[in-house]
C-alpha cells in the first residue's frame, strides 16, 4: 500500500511520463518510477477515473494496452500547464507560510523560493498577500509539539550531541525514559520526527516529535553506530516487515477506514464488509486497535488476539457493573 502523500505526485508525474514514451513496457515503466508493477497497475487503473467535469466519453484519460506496454491515447487536457485560482495561491501561501514557521523542521530558504514562484505565477493578487502571518497553536496533537522542544532537538541534531528523551509510547500506553543519539528530523505525513540510535533498544528508531514530553542536552557528543542507517520513509513511517505476525479483521462499514489508514497484505470485498490482512509488529497495538473499534470489527485471526480482546472487554465490563453496584 502506498501512501497517499507520495501517490499524488506520481500520478501527477505518470501522466507526462507516458505522453513522452508511447508503448513503454509497463515494467519498464515500474522500474523508473520506482514502485511494484502491480502498484503501476493500480496508478493506471486510478487514472482512468480522472479528467474533466462530465466525467464521461471524451471526458476521462483514456490508456491503450497492448500485451505488457502502455500508450496514453487521450490526456484530458492535462498536459496544459497548471493556473492558479486566487483562492488556490492563498491557501498555498498560507501552508508555506504554516510550514516556515514550525522551527527547526523546514529549510526557511527553500519556502522563500517557493513563495515567490507561486507571487509570480499567480499575479497581483497573490503579491497582494504577501504579508500573510500565520500563528499556530502549541498543542500536543499538532506538527511541532512546542518550539522549545523541537529547538532542543534542532540543537542536538545540528551540534551531534546525545540527548535524554522523556517518550510516551502509546502501543504500549506508557512513558519511557531513554537517551538517543540524533540523526536527522524528518516530516512525513504531516507529523515531525526525531530519527536517532536509542541505546536503550540499541537500533534506530522515530520518535514522533509531539509524543515527546521533555527533551533535554547531554554535556556528550552523539555516538551513532556505524551501522545505523536512516530508514526510508518514502512509503511512510511503518515499513511491515516479513518477519511481523498477521492478524485478520473482518471489517463493518464503520471500520473500513483501517483498510485505507493502515499498510495491508490484502483486502477483500465480502458484502459490505471487508476482510483485511494486517501485518502486526506489537500485539498490543493489535489489541487496542480492536478495542477502539468495538463492534464494527471481529478477530478472524490469529485465535490468541481475539482472546486478549475478549478477556480485556470482559474486565472493563466487570468494572462498569462494579461500578453501578
Amino acid at each position: 500500500m502506498t501512501a497517499t502523500t507520495d501517490r499524488l505526485p506520481r500520478l501527477l508525474a505518470l501522466l507526462p511520463y507516458l505522453q513522452a514514451r508511447p508503448g513503454i513496457l509497463v515494467a519498464e515503466a515500474a522500474d523508473d518510477l520506482g514502485v511494484t508493477e502491480e502498484q503501476l497497475r493500480r496508478d493506471l487503473d486510478l487514472l482512468w477515473m480522472c479528467g474533466l467535469p462530465g466525467h464521461g466519453p471524451g471526458d476521462l484519460v483514456d490508456l491503450s494496452f497492448e500485451g505488457e506496454t502502455v500508450t496514453v491515447t487521450f490526456d484530458a487536457g492535462i498536459h496544459r500547464p497548471l493556473r492558479l485560482t486566487e483562492t488556490e495561491a492563498l491557501s498555498l501561501l498560507v501552508a508555506l507560510q504554516s510550514l516556515a514557521d514550525v522551527p527547526g523542521l523546514a529549510d526557511r530558504g527553500v519556502i522563500e523560493r517557493a513563495r515567490a514562484k507561486i507571487e509570480a505565477a499567480a499575479g497581483t493578487q497573490a503579491k497582494a498577500l504577501g504579508g500573510i502571518t500565520v500563528a499556530l497553536q502549541d498543542r500536543r496533537d499538532q506538527l511541532a509539539g512546542g518550539e522549545e522542544r523541537l529547538g532542543v532537538l534542532r540543537r542536538a541534531v545540528d551540534e551531534r550531541r546525545a540527548v535524554a528523551l522523556t517518550y510516551y509510547v502509546p502501543g504500549r500506553d506508557e512513558t519511557t525514559h531513554r537517551v538517543v543519539d540524533p540523526m536527522r528530523l524528518l516530516l512525513v505525513e504531516g507529523k515531525g520526527y526525531l530519527e536517532a540510535w536509542c541505546r536503550r533498544a540499541e537500533g534506530v528508531r522515530l520518535f514522533r516529535v509531539d509524543r515527546i514530553d521533555a527533551a533535554t542536552l547531554r554535556d556528550e557528543p552523539a555516538d551513532v553506530p556505524e551501522q545505523a542507517l536512516p530508514r526510508d520513509v518514502s512509503n511512510g513511517v511503518f515499513q511491515p516487515s516479513s518477519s511481523y505476525g498477521t492478524a485478520t479483521l473482518l471489517l463493518r462499514p464503520g471500520a473500513h477506514w483501517v483498510a485505507d489508514y493502515y499498510p495491508h497484505e490484502e483486502v477483500t470485498a465480502e458484502g459490505d464488509q471487508l476482510r483485511v490482512v494486517l501485518r502486526v509488529a506489537d500485539p498490543r497495538w493489535a489489541r487496542r486497535l480492536v478495542l477502539g473499534l468495538g463492534s464494527e470489527v471481529t478477530v478472524l485471526d490469529p485465535p490468541e488476539l481475539a482472546e486478549a480482546v475478549r478477556a480485556e472487554a470482559a474486565l472493563a465490563l466487570a468494572g462498569y457493573q462494579a461500578t453501578d453496584t
